[in-house]
């Protein structure tokens, strides 16, 4: 009954964000992960590998998204290739570094992290000014590799893909919105498929994880949620289309605000 339970909230979890998606256009992985943390708390996983275990399994269902995202804004001649190939090195090595940070820090303290941050992103998202950067052009290739090691250190404690994180990144430095957006997406595969590995790792005999998990990635979750996301999403996108982008961007922020704050008051309430 438990198993039977899980699929039913998993699945709809995915069609959840694949709608929301397909909407806004960020990865799903700033939608996956909150709502992973609520599902796997109804299901009762411990405490101690509760936020692990979302956020490892969010890593995992950005792999096949990323990839199939990445395809289609290549097919576009969108993605900068360039730019992915000098942030590469960067991203591993913080995914790795993410790695063996979540592995010694409790789940209590992941949770305040992606809390803290997915706070920060929809005040940005809200209140942000469309347009505003900071430079002409990306800095140097020396600070462009600082910037790639924090958003792959960041994104894979978070368990999100390059979207939320990266598109911020980019626009600061004046990169079009669509070639941006194409280009977070390749780097989403460079975040999620090392920062899978090392959670999957990590979590190797720990104790309180659901069953079907492969250290702290739930295979079941994975499947899921990768499905229901890829057959939902096309109606995000048709939504989009009906309603103001600001509108949508507003009250996903506000979802995130609410997400934020109790998950917050989870922690220290």
């Amino acid at each position: 009954m438990d198993l039977v339970w899980l699929f039913l909230l998993l699945v709809a979890s995915g069609a959840v964000t694949g709608v929301v998606a397909g909407m806004l256009g960020v990865g799903g992985g700033i939608i996956v992960v909150p709502v992973l943390y609520y599902v796997f708390t109804l299901l009762g996983v411990d405490q101690s590998v509760l936020m692990h275990m979302a956020v490892g399994t969010s890593l995992a269902t950005i792999i096949p998204t990323s990839m199939r995202s990445t395809l289609s804004h290549h097919r576009k001649g969108a993605v900068d290739w360039n730019v992915v190939r000098i942030w590469a090195p960067g991203i591993i090595l913080g995914t790795i570094c993410a790695a063996m940070i979540a592995n010694s820090i409790s789940s209590m303290m992941l949770t305040l992290i992606f809390a803290s941050f997915a706070f920060l992103f929809a005040l940005n998202m809200a209140f942000g000014r469309e347009g505003w950067h900071v430079k002409e052009s990306l800095p140097a290739r020396g600070i462009q590799m600082v910037l790639a090691f924090f958003m792959g250190t960041l994104s894979a404690l978070m368990g999100i893909g390059g979207g939320t994180l990266g598109v911020t990144l980019f626009t600061l430095f004046n990169m079009d919105i669509r070639r941006a957006v194409a280009t977070a997406a390749g780097l989403g595969i460079v975040i999620s498929i090392p920062g899978t590995l090392g959670f999957m790792i990590a979590g190797l005999g720990e104790e309180g994880r659901l069953p079907w998990s492969l250290g702290y990635i739930n295979l079941l979750g994975f499947l899921c949620i990768s499905v229901a996301t890829v057959l939902t999403a096309p109606l995000g996108v048709h939504l989009a289309h009906t309603i103001r982008r600001t509108t949508l961007l507003r009250i996903f922020a506000l979802f995130l605000i609410i997400t934020s704050l109790r998950m917050f008051w989870s922690v220290i309430g």
